[in-house]
């Protein structure tokens, strides 16, 4: 796998066209979601929905479909203010024409999948659509497929996506411990010693591939004349934004 991320599957990069043609070829549609979160010295603050983003876009390259920008809000909102708003961006994805509309987390909580299911359930309800929340990791965990705190998994996925956002110097080499416990706040194996790109690398591929294989499921499930993109084309009076 490259370790680069394509414009040409961004929603935000695409021209009209570009985004009419792929929604008709694959009519899917991915949300990453992260946070603004403490992930050790060593990585980014906003990890967690790089991460997903980055992994969406892998996605949308090898099976098809768009993904859309990455939202930064989470379940440590207002969830009474924030489910409605989320439902109303997924309704507007219903109505530009994807079929298949899939949130993918990269905090690892299960109150983030919550979120994303209650704001889904209304959208889908209908029968003409099919929705999905996911971890990153939900469908490929494994010995070679896994998450944790700015440990193995998220630095080594930082490594491959985003090597110039790391900086293993900061952790030094003084004892640590991995328990999640300050001042270090990093939960999982020793990053210094178990991460490597190469292991983001294979990460990325199996979490990608699962997601992928997951989105032709839920297309697949829906009546054959929902399978479409529901629009024939994306012009000013029959769309305008999401």
């Amino acid at each position: 796998m490259d370790n680069r991320l394509p414009a040409e599957v961004q929603m935000q990069f695409l021209r009209p066209g570009q985004l009419e043609a792929r929604g008709k070829a694959f009519p899917v549609v991915y949300v990453p979601f992260g946070l603004i979160e403490w992930h050790g010295k060593h990585l980014p603050l906003g990890n967690d929905a790089l991460k997903a983003h980055a992994i969406l876009v892998k996605c949308a390259e090898m099976y098809g479909g768009v993904v859309y920008p990455p939202i930064w809000f989470h379940s440590g909102f207002n969830q009474e203010h924030l489910v409605p708003v989320l439902r109303e961006l997924f309704e507007k994805l219903k109505w530009t024409g994807f079929r298949v509309i899939i949130g993918v987390s990269g905090h690892n909580v299960k109150e983030q999948i919550g979120m994303i299911e209650k704001a889904l359930e209304p959208v889908t309800a209908d029968g003409t659509v099919r929705g999905a929340a996911l971890w990153e990791i939900s469908l490929s965990r494994c010995e070679e497929s896994n998450t944790d705190h700015a440990a193995k998994w998220e630095t080594s996925n930082m490594m491959f996506f985003y090597p110039d956002l790391v900086d293993m110097s900061e952790l030094g080499d003084e004892p640590i411990k991995f328990d999640m416990s300050p001042p270090h706040g990093i939960g999982g194996l020793d990053p210094r010693a178990h991460a490597s790109p190469e292991v983001g690398e294979r990460n990325c591929e199996l979490a990608a591939k699962a997601i992928g294989e997951k989105a032709k499921e839920l297309l697949n499930s829906l009546p054959p004349e929902h399978r479409h993109f529901g629009k024939d084309q994306i012009i000013p009076g029959k769309w305008w934004m999401i």
